[in-house]
């Protein structure tokens, strides 16, 4: 683990190898693989998983409940969401888990409400909203996201 964070918070978390993490980053009770880059001013969450060679861009908010797999790329200011009835007091309140696969990429000011699955090397085009699971190998776009088209790339 290589930190060059000059204010930071990270409790009981398990970073990979050569994993950077930048400046003024919260970091709770998480686990970061290997080879991974954590922009500044990111914050994950207790209880994510982040796989191996993903890339978290500055102001991405991963809450509890998100597990990212390998080779992701998490685009600047994306926002998870953990809570599909947020209230400021809910003492019923439970984690409604979300999942990225492998090699998916999520564009910059998106928003992933939760519950949804996001499949391999599916790509999320800057701006969405995503509400429903996403197909592997598809561009969606728009709010609420819908499918563009089917990708090879």
């Amino acid at each position: 683990m290589k930190l060059l964070a000059k204010h930071y918070i990270i409790e009981d978390s398990k970073i990979g190898e050569n994993t950077v993490i930048l400046d003024y980053c919260n970091i709770f009770g998480c686990k970061i693989g290997d080879h991974c880059k954590i922009g500044a001013f990111v914050e994950i969450q207790r209880n994510v998983t982040i796989g191996n060679k993903c890339a978290i861009e500055p102001y991405a908010f991963i809450p509890s409940g998100v597990t990212i797999e390998d080779e992701v790329f998490i685009g600047p200011h994306v926002c998870f969401i953990n809570d599909k009835k947020p209230r400021a007091v809910n003492p019923g309140w439970k984690v409604i888990p979300t999942t990225v696969k492998k090699g998916a990429s999520i564009g910059a000011n998106s928003t992933i409400l939760c519950g949804v699955t996001i499949g391999e090397k599916a790509m999320i085009a800057a701006g969405s909203v995503v509400t429903k699971d996403v197909p592997p190998n598809t561009l969606v776009s728009g709010n609420p996201a819908k499918i563009v088209k089917k990708i090879d790339w």
